[in-house]
């Protein structure tokens, strides 16, 4: 393993690492809302890196990555794709997947924005959004996310650490460990609660970019996802027919730990499919 600082958006310094061979095609693992590097753990520490670059980042705002509170820090777009384009150049991989869990969606359709796909292998939506604002809640953006990610934007971190608990919970259909539990707890509480806050300011619909990637797509969701409801999936599969569509039933909203063998596999089989094309 190996880490990095990176420089992103606005000259804000990234925390990224990368496992496997450095002249390998890469796998590029960009989290959600709240999370860090480390949710990744069961893809990082597995056999995708025996074959495939495989890198994972702290987005803006959490780990150990800079984390401004200023609202603009997280509200801009271009600042999202200029990250995603940073490590990319600066690690210099090669036709990467981009796999964007849950927010991570959003941060993707920022760097297709900007960026286009001509660098891209392909990309992977876990359970990831694409649309964003009041428009879309109760339809897209599920009740598990509206009911207690306020909560989690309080400065009383009795209140916050509370709306956390539950919203791991929410997150895992299917029971992990208690120590993975208990890191996910942990990872989540090192975002500020100001940055929470920041991140669901914004008001955008990144389905025309998705529309419009020429690279093949995976959508990866669970059934029984009550974060980012299954119906964002079927919005995405809407926008471009031609997606891959791969439903865990009776997993929630982190399929990749509910399931990581047929995760791995799949996103493995993918990739090899996807880079065969460039």
């Amino acid at each position: 393993m190996q880490t990095h600082t990176v420089t992103g958006g606005g000259g804000l310094k990234l925390h990224v690492r990368d496992w496997g061979p450095t002249d390998a095609p890469a796998i590029l693992f960009l989290h959600g809302w709240s999370q860090h590097h480390l949710c990744w753990g069961k893809q990082t520490g597995s056999s995708l890196a025996d074959d495939c670059r495989v890198v994972a980042a702290d987005l803006r705002g959490h780990g150990q990555s800079e984390a401004p509170l200023a609202a603009e820090a997280y509200t801009t777009g271009a600042l999202w794709a200029d990250d995603v384009a940073g490590i990319i150049a600066s690690l210099g991989l090669k036709t990467p997947i981009l796999v964007g869990w849950s927010y991570g969606g959003f941060v993707i359709g920022d760097y297709l924005r900007k960026y286009g796909d001509g660098a891209l292998g392909g990309v992977n939506l876990v359970c990831g959004a694409v649309a964003i604002g009041p428009a879309y809640f109760r339809d897209l953006i599920g009740p598990d996310f509206l009911d207690l990610a306020p909560l989690a934007c309080s400065e009383d971190q009795v209140q916050a650490l509370s709306a956390i608990q539950d919203f791991v919970h929410r997150c895992l259909a299917v029971p992990v460990s208690a120590r993975e539990f208990e890191l996910a707890v942990g990872w989540n509480m090192l975002t500020h609660p100001q940055v929470r806050a920041n991140l669901i300011q914004r008001d955008d619909d990144f389905r025309p970019e998705y529309q419009a990637l020429n690279k093949p797509l995976l959508v990866t969701y669970g059934s029984a996802d009550r974060v980012v409801l299954p119906a964002m999936a079927k919005a995405v599969q809407d926008a471009r027919p031609d997606c891959r569509m791969s439903e865990y039933v009776g997993a929630a909203h982190a399929p990749f730990m509910e399931d990581a063998a047929r995760f791995n596999a799949e996103l493995a089989a993918f990739a090899r499919e996807a880079w065969g094309r460039a």
